[in-house]
């Protein structure tokens, strides 16, 4: 992290946060006062075994979850406390997300899959059109952007995944293994691509993976420990 970044205030923080499950009449503590802070232009990689609550951690940090106890604050906004409207309205502005299957709606196009999103939010078709060349043209793809995915190989499926999550321009990205399904090649290309573009749109990204490879070309890396977030 640079020092500029360490005096900005960070785009998530996660605050004493606490969340369990029941488990029959037992309770399952997953979190137990986790604290975790992610800065603009920061790529962090979360690297936990399955069971340790790193899916839990993603969706409460993406705001899909809400905790038991503790805070998650938003570029500076606390949200545990908000109506699920204000939420989701946080979620649509201020988070995109990207999964290990790309989700891409199969009867579009590549350009008319991160346009929708845009026009969803207000934009004018011409504004989203031009938006999503420009990003899809940044990712690579600027000669497939009429090609539907069923016609796109799967590094080029989830760069589009990626430009459709960052299309409204938001200030964190959640990742949950957004290479997980793609030969070594393939996903060194698309994490690449991932990382330049956080660098380039000051974005805070997490980012789930096993690849310890791509995950140390990261800014920090973070693991599960007994409830806890720890840096590796």
């Amino acid at each position: 992290m640079s020092e500029t970044t360490e005096q900005e205030p960070p785009v998530l923080w996660l605050k004493a946060v606490e969340r369990s499950y029941k488990q029959g009449e037992a309770a399952l503590d997953i979190l137990k006062g986790a604290e975790f802070a992610v800065w603009p232009g920061e790529s962090v990689a979360l690297i936990a075994p399955s069971g340790t609550g790193k899916s839990t951690l993603l969706h409460i940090a993406g705001l899909l979850e809400a905790p038991d106890a503790g805070e998650v604050y938003v570029s500076g906004v606390a949200t545990s406390g908000m109506a699920d409207s204000d939420r989701t309205r946080i979620r649509r502005t201020e988070i995109g997300f990207v999964y290990q299957f790309h989700h891409l709606l199969p009867e579009f196009t590549a350009l008319e899959n991160v346009m929708l999103p845009q026009m969803i939010r207000g934009l004018t078709k011409k504004e989203a059109k031009t938006r999503a060349g420009e990003l899809l043209g940044y990712l690579g793809l600027a000669e497939r952007l009429n090609h539907r995915p069923a016609e796109l190989s799967g590094g080029e499926q989830q760069r589009v995944a990626i430009a459709r999550a960052v299309a409204n321009a938001p200030r964190l990205l959640m990742a949950d293994e957004p290479t997980g399904n793609l030969d070594p090649k393939t996903a060194d290309h698309v994490f690449s691509a991932l990382t330049q573009l956080v660098r380039a749109s000051r974005l805070a990204a997490v980012v789930a993976t096993h690849n310890m490879e791509l995950a140390a070309r990261m800014d920090r890396r973070v693991t599960i420990r007994d409830g806890l977030v720890v840096e590796l």
